[in-house]
């Protein structure tokens, strides 16, 4: 019978709790159980897709096409296990299936009420992975903090839930905050009581207490959180704040919270986790030989949750080539001709982000015409794709026009033109090209090189594409298609033939970057950034 575990949060937001959430899951499945995670956002947007990135950071794309909350990248990056639309759920959702259920008449005329008919079609979503068959152990995390008027369904149905299951069968893991008064020179474990005595008074008890703290706790003090707060003293658990989220397993490792939720569960705890390669991967990343600057050029830098997925898709490359990179984020709508090179005086490689809109479109073409005229190793992703296109129409082509139909309806040569199925389209949400897609590469091409092999999946979320009207003028030129959908045609990986690295792809490699797997763009791109920097030192 599938386990059920369900993390909450207290006191306030942004504790973390899709790390801890992720780092348990990756200790479970080091001793050897099929864990999977899933997340429960309180908000009612039906996703997180039509967001702005400034309010939820970025929108993370599953394979099978959902756009879901960045805490599933931690989760596939942690477990190196892909996450599907069943994984993140929001109140939008339930409330959308509910209504629909009611106007076809599902619940003969009854009066439709949070309880049961909300509660319930929660319920049966945090079992839905369960009941697959696939998974010893399914995770829960309840976005939102306890006391939140938004939440309250959800950890009504988590009392519910743990009701039916009974205790052996599932368990509620409260992460929590323990402030520093720096006044008092002490810790403070008042606003934790409280956080759990608000939980009680919804019915919910936890059965473990883990701590975000800036400072070791105390035997003292975990005593004192047993006591007040009704748990084993082993079930509080110490998270101190740690140099890097990739610590954190082996920080939950050392305070035995795998073996407190398993001898909960009545699980076996016979298996020691096997962490090798994970302790390896942490020894390459905390101890480079090199290191490489590299210039993230977006709309969003001064969130830089709004590209979390790049931002650890370069640590994972980073170890893999035991190089510390260290990303400096430079605002598109700053950058123009006139200074883009006393901007990138220092960097060694540059990256031009995804995005949507006409907001910072010429940094982005100037500061790619400068590392294309310059031989500085340039990647780029979905519109940056899109922008190295248009510099290259307009700069080497000489369309001087050239633009993306997106943002110039009228341009004369719409390099980047709107997807034939997506003309007639006129709701936002959710009805981009999303997820994975096939792409054919051809041999003897950087991407070739790059990936060793012909035949590549990738994920999507864009409207717009290359428009192959112009593609035979672009390859004329030098400007090389390596990457072809083969079922449509669609341009999927552009690059230079005479420089050093110059590739861009339309999709979104960082989706699938992974400890277990690095991406092999960001790999090869950290490398080639890594030998601009050795060869300019020479």
């Amino acid at each position: 019978m599938t386990k059920y575990i369900f993390v909450t949060g207290g006191v306030t937001s942004s504790l973390g709790k899709g790390i801890i959430a992720a780092s348990l899951a990756k200790l479970l499945q080091a001793r050897g159980f099929k864990v999977t995670i899933q997340k429960f956002d309180p908000y009612i947007n039906i996703d997180p897709g039509t967001l702005n990135p400034y309010e939820h950071g970025e929108c993370y794309v599953t394979e099978d096409g959902a756009e879901t909350d960045l805490d599933l990248g931690h989760y596939e990056r942690f477990l190196n296990v892909p996450t599907s639309q069943a994984n993140n759920v929001t109140t939008g959702r339930i409330y959308k299936h509910v209504i629909e259920q009611e106007r076809a008449g599902a619940y003969l005329g009854k009066t439709v009420q949070v309880v049961p008919h909300i509660t319930d079609e929660i319920k049966r979503r945090m079992q839905l992975l369960g009941q697959s068959g696939e998974y010893d152990i399914v995770i829960t995390e309840l976005g939102g903090t306890v006391g939140d008027i938004e939440s309250l369904p959800f950890v009504e149905a988590v009392r519910q839930l743990r009701w039916e299951l009974g205790n052996n069968d599932s368990l509620v893991i409260h992460l929590t905050l323990i402030p520093y008064l720096a006044a008092a020179g002490e810790l403070k474990t008042k606003p934790t009581q409280h956080s759990v005595k608000t939980l009680l008074e919804y019915g919910v008890q936890p059965d473990i207490l883990v701590c975000r703290t800036e400072h070791k706790l105390s035997q003292e003090i975990r005593k004192k959180l047993a006591l007040f707060c009704n748990v084993n003293i082993n079930a509080v658990v110490e998270s101190i704040d740690a140099s890097t989220i990739y610590d954190v397993p082996l920080l939950m490792l050392k305070e035995q919270l795998d073996k407190t939720v398993l001898t909960k569960l009545k699980l076996s705890t016979k298996n020691e986790p096997n962490l090798e390669n994970w302790k390896a991967f942490l020894g390459r990343l905390k101890n480079p030989t090199n290191e490489v600057n590299i210039a993230l050029v977006g709309k969003y830098v001064e969130l830089p949750d709004a590209y979390k997925s790049i931002s650890e898709g370069f640590i994972h490359a980073g170890a893999a080539n035991e190089t510390k990179v260290k990303v400096k984020y430079f605002a598109a709508e700053s950058m123009n001709d006139e200074n883009v090179a006393e901007k990138l005086k220092n960097i060694d490689g540059v990256l031009v982000a995804p995005g949507f809109g006409e907001r910072g479109l010429d940094g982005k073409l100037s500061t790619i015409k400068y590392v294309r005229e310059n031989k500085i190793p340039f990647f780029g992703i979905c519109l940056g794709m899109q922008c190295s296109v248009i510099e290259f129409g307009r700069n080497v082509l000489g369309l001087k026009d050239a633009n993306s139909f997106e943002m110039n309806e009228n341009t004369e040569h719409p390099v980047i033109n709107l997807m034939e199925e997506q003309k007639n389209i006129k709701n936002m949400g959710g009805t981009m090209r999303l997820g994975a897609y096939d792409c054919e590469i051809k041999k003897g091409t950087k991407a070739y090189a790059i990936y060793g092999k012909t035949k590549i999946t990738e994920r999507h979320r864009h409207r717009y594409e290359f428009n192959n009207d112009y593609l035979e003028q672009f390859e004329k030129a030098g400007m090389i298609a390596s990457g072809v959908n083969p079922d449509t045609g669609l341009v999927e990986i552009v690059e230079l033939k005479d420089h050093p690295f110059f590739v861009a792809g339309q999709f979104h490699p960082e989706l699938k970057s992974t400890v277990a797997n690095p991406h092999p763009l960001f790999v090869s791109f950290v490398a080639a950034a890594l030998a601009n920097k050795i060869a300019l030192k020479k």
